[in-house]
């Protein structure tokens, strides 16, 4: 057994290891390969500290990690079936070099009890922040509807990042300030272009009659995998009310069905998504320690 930080070349080994923790056991779905692809592409993931993840090695198989939530102060750490053992370990490593300084928050599926155990033991204390994540079995084709003169579109943002960035900015209500979304941090910061497993036909916008983006969905699926992720979904707040970020999302949900998905997940516990007939697979609680 050995411990190495990471490095990009490591990237592939991470999100096998994350498909591999999540294969008969969804314990850990809140983490999976997707939310890692989807995450460290990110224009704000602070990719300077990448090298402070860390990875536990039995011989060159990947068998534990500890990994930063976009920054610093909330994390995530986990070992594989029968290497429980190294989890003490792992979370201790990740208290000592993934806190900020209000110390550092960790998700824990509410049925994993040994892992709740290993984090009390460590100082971890239980706090009232959850984390849910809801399933829907894809096993039927769903209706995708659009208000007449919209349509769907593909929009890959590996290929029309700003696009992509002006829609998400709009769609999670940062305003319609053009010049300050131009001047923004994550517009500043580069603009990202690695997406090694990103399939573009699960990027969907919803068009608008004048041709502008009005909402989108993006869903992840990997065929080592059967599940799909959903991540992001929003509609601009003009264009709300339509049924735009549904039609884009059961389509998206469609075509990774016809993939080979047979459930799909999201980190949510919004209403949208229960209507779509989502339910709760699992509740995380976070336990901070400061």
């Amino acid at each position: 057994m050995r411990f190495k930080r990471y490095t990009t070349e490591d990237y592939e080994d991470v999100c096998g290891f994350l498909i591999e923790l999540n294969r008969d056991d969804r314990a850990h779905i809140n983490w999976n390969w997707a939310r890692f692809e989807w995450m460290i592409g990110h224009p704000e993931f602070d990719k300077g500290a990448a090298s402070s993840i860390g990875l536990w090695l039995d011989r060159e198989r990947i068998v534990g990690a500890a990994i930063y939530d976009m920054y610093f102060g909330e994390a995530f750490s986990a070992a594989l079936p029968g290497y429980g053992a190294l989890y003490p370990e792992i979370l201790d490593y990740a208290w000592r070099e993934l806190r900020d300084d209000a110390g550092l928050g960790i998700a824990i599926c509410d049925g994993s009890a040994e892992e709740i155990e290993a984090a009390k033991r460590l100082g971890f204390t239980q706090a009232e922040q959850t984390e849910t994540i809801l399933c829907r079995e894809l096993d039927k084709e769903l209706p995708v509807v659009l208000p007449e003169g919209y349509r769907l579109a593909e929009l890959d943002p590996t290929k029309e990042p700003m696009a992509a960035q002006w829609l998400v900015w709009r769609g999670f209500d940062h305003g319609e300030d053009r010049a300050a979304f131009e001047r923004s941090e994550t517009t500043a910061a580069e603009i990202p272009c690695f997406r090694k497993h990103f399939n573009s036909a699960l990027s969907l916008a919803a068009v608008a009659p004048d041709g502008d983006y009005a909402a989108c969905c993006c869903l992840w699926f990997d065929k080592r995998t059967d599940y799909a992720y959903v991540e992001p979904v929003c509609t601009v707040p003009a264009e709300r009310g339509k049924g735009l970020a549904r039609a884009a999302l059961c389509e998206a949900l469609n075509r990774a069905r016809s993939l080979g998905a047979k459930n799909a997940y999201v980190i949510s516990d919004m209403a949208f998504y229960k209507k779509l007939g989502f339910e709760q697979a699992c509740l995380c609680t976070f336990y901070w320690k400061k």
